[in-house]
């Protein structure tokens, strides 16, 4: 039994994107948990996902292109909304978009690839605190801009299923408040 490995799963937490800090992993800590993050369920090893980094200037050069998609889909936003897309990418030292690609396959339903794509998005934040990095997995309004989705390069059948942002952590997360499993978990009995 891998005690360490239960141990992380039931203290994981989310770590707010501007709480991360330098350093963040790279090189071939990165290669690593991008390597992980790829040894999800596959049905039919379609690889429905794939990975765009953002480290160094191209997070300033996504925000660019955020506070540009902000201008153009919102009426009028204000100066300080366009400064908060700019930063967007800047809270963290490092940003990972997962990206779902739907491929048309008989026996691979679109859903079971989301499935996927979500599955390594989560499998990437779980490598990345394994090695003691801090993670949150956050979409916001950005993964759903048709002008965010073209300037990102995104195919027709590809949808943003998240950015993990990762970092070091300024401090440690408080916990939250879990759902009782009485309020979540049922057994079915036949006949009931």
């Amino acid at each position: 039994m891998n005690e360490a490995l239960l141990d992380l799963l039931a203290t994981r937490r989310s770590v707010k994107a501007d709480r991360l800090q330098e350093p963040a992993p790279s090189g071939a800590e990165l290669d690593r948990i991008l390597t992980i993050a790829a040894r999800v369920p596959d049905h039919k090893k379609l690889v429905p996902w794939r990975f765009m980094v953002f480290e160094g200037e191209a997070r300033a050069a996504a925000g660019e292109l955020f506070a540009e998609a902000c201008r153009a889909e919102e009426s009028e936003p204000s100066h300080v909304r366009i400064e908060t897309e700019r930063a967007r990418f800047l809270r963290a030292p490092l940003v990972v978009a997962v990206i779902s690609r739907i491929a048309k396959r008989p026996g691979a339903p679109e859903w079971e690839q989301i499935l996927s794509a979500g599955a390594a998005a989560f499998s990437l934040c779980l490598a990345a605190n394994a090695l003691g990095y801090g993670t949150i997995w956050l979409t916001e309004w950005v993964a759903y801009s048709p002008l965010v989705r073209s300037g990102l390069g995104l195919a027709e059948n590809e949808r943003i299923v998240g950015f993990i942002h990762i970092g070091t952590p300024k401090e440690k997360s408080e916990e939250r408040e879990r759902p009782n499993l009485a309020d979540i978990v049922t057994r079915w009995q036949p006949g009931a």
